[in-house]
């Protein structure tokens, strides 16, 4: 592997090849090494940018569709979203046990269909509730077809982005942690670009006539299917590394398997083997030497300071304009996009142990100011307002960037065998304290109230902080040579 140093200012050159350059067949050797990225590292970002885009468009379209097909209630956003997350814990051992014992471009292959025809179905859905051709029962019905499809959906996405980020990612890098973190970082500025465009795109759709939107928003997931298919697949082909079996074997009882022999003995077999994984599965992470980090970025979905709908709707009844919300989103992703640049100029110079504790206590510090102001102007809502938008806008930095250092220490220390297994650990952890936040603006649903969910969100960005500074000191304390 190749990455190229500036040597007057020390920085990675991202655009090196990733890669050594490999051969084509009947090429001259002079001819090997392309000027430009790597074509592995272009298809790869190829493919993890068609599956990223489609799956922000669809997650805030299908907000969008919801609040047009039932207007003036939050119910069935609320409990699409939250049967959405729920399905992400539930069903994380089995997701990351298919990725550890799977072909890897069978296990991506399969996320990437089942995402897109789970989408396609239910953008057909939509398109039926939107035109009101059924009964109310029937809408509730289809309603309830649509969630099973959303948790579908979120599984397929958690599978892709756990196998490409956590799994091909490092492979492909071939053990130089230089390489690993611009393939990161280069994967997370495709992330923060879906994440700032996709929405504003079905969004602009979906102000023409929300039809319009959800045809789109069809035509585009079923268009990207050969695309992401075939991009995956070169990548495959041309690094050998990937068609190495992962060390990882499933040890079954033949007697078990003999003696179920009615439906019910193999369903509560099927259970009981799924939350024996689910046991064990849990045990390797929060035994793991890097649980603290991994929990402490996954603490950070604690967080009602996100410009999410929580956020959005309090801004709303506060005084803002939807223009001045979605301007203030655009910065909030612009300093998350900075974050990406920042984290490995950081991380380069005085390792990812010690950036990513500057950056966590940077976000705890913004929050913390922006927290202070919103409470010391209660009486102005307006002002409040914009503390935590400032204070949320520039903490942005510290998250993205905290959340790079712990994905490349992850990344380094998980064994290749249990990547999958620790990673959907690490997401349903993810989607749990998301769902409490879902939580605490149920109980607190009046914006008058924002503040305790406000407060709960910064406690948990300090306590993630701290865990991690834990972390840190143990780090430094096992690294450190021994008392004579």
């Amino acid at each position: 592997m190749h990455i190229q140093r500036n040597s007057q200012v020390g920085l990675v050159d991202e655009t090196a090849p990733l890669l050594p350059a490999r051969r084509r067949r009947g090429s001259h050797p002079q001819d090997a090494a392309a000027p430009g990225l790597d074509p592995v590292a272009r298809r790869l970002y190829l493919s993890h940018f068609l599956s990223t885009w489609n799956s922000r468009v669809f997650e805030f379209g299908a907000v969008l569709y919801l609040a047009t097909i039932f207007p003036g209630t939050l119910l069935p956003m609320s409990v699409y979203a939250f049967t959405r997350g729920v399905s992400a814990i539930l069903f994380a051992s089995v997701v990351g046990q298919y990725i550890d014992s799977g072909d890897r471009l069978q296990v991506v292959r399969t996320s990437i269909v089942s995402q897109r025809l789970v989408v396609a179905t239910s953008c057909v859905l939509f398109h039926l509730l939107m035109t009101r051709q059924t009964t109310e029962a029937a809408e509730l019905g289809l309603l309830g077809v649509c969630c099973l499809l959303a948790c579908v959906e979120k599984l397929a996405s958690v599978m892709n982005l756990v196998s490409v980020e956590k799994d091909w990612a490092v492979v492909i890098a071939g053990g130089d942690s230089k390489s690993l973190r611009v393939l990161n970082a280069q994967m997370r500025r495709l992330d923060l670009f879906c994440k700032l465009l996709g929405p504003l795109f079905i969004a602009l759709l979906d102000g023409i006539s929300t039809e319009t939107a959800i045809l789109i928003n069809l035509i585009m997931n079923l268009a990207s299917v050969p695309v992401e298919y075939y991009a995956i697949a070169r990548v495959y082909a041309d690094v050998p590394e990937l068609r190495i079996r992962k060390c990882l074997t499933i040890v079954e009882n033949p007697e078990q398997s003999r003696s179920a022999r009615n439906w019910i003995l193999k369903r509560w077999q099927s259970l009981t083997t799924l939350s024996k994984k689910t046991i064990t599965d849990t045990r390797l992470y929060v035994r793991h030497p890097v649980f603290l980090p991994s929990f402490a970025s996954a603490l950070l979905n604690l967080t009602v300071l996100s410009f999410s709908g929580q956020m959005v709707t309090y801004l709303l009844s506060a005084g803002y304009s939807s223009a001045e919300i979605g301007g203030a989103r655009v910065f909030s992703v612009a300093f998350e996009v900075v974050a990406t640049w920042i984290a490995p100029w950081l991380m380069d110079r005085i390792g990812p142990l010690r950036a990513g504790l500057w950056l966590s206590s940077w976000q705890v510090a913004m929050l913390a100011v922006g927290t202070v102001v919103f409470s010391v102007f209660q009486d102005r809502p307006w002002v409040s307002a914009s503390g935590i938008v400032g204070g949320t806008i520039l903490s942005r930095v510290g998250m993205r960037g905290f959340d790079l250092c712990t994905q490349l220490i992850v990344q380094e220390d998980v064994e290749a065998e249990s990547r999958g297994a620790f990673s959907t650990v690490e997401a349903a952890w993810q989607s749990a304290f998301e769902l409490v936040s879902y939580a605490s603006t149920i109980v607190f649903f009046r914006p008058e109230q924002f503040r305790w969910p406000t407060l709960l969100s910064v406690v948990a960005v300090a306590s993630a902080n701290i865990a991690y500074a834990y972390f840190v000191y143990l780090r430094r304390e096992n690294d450190s040579p021994g008392e004579e």
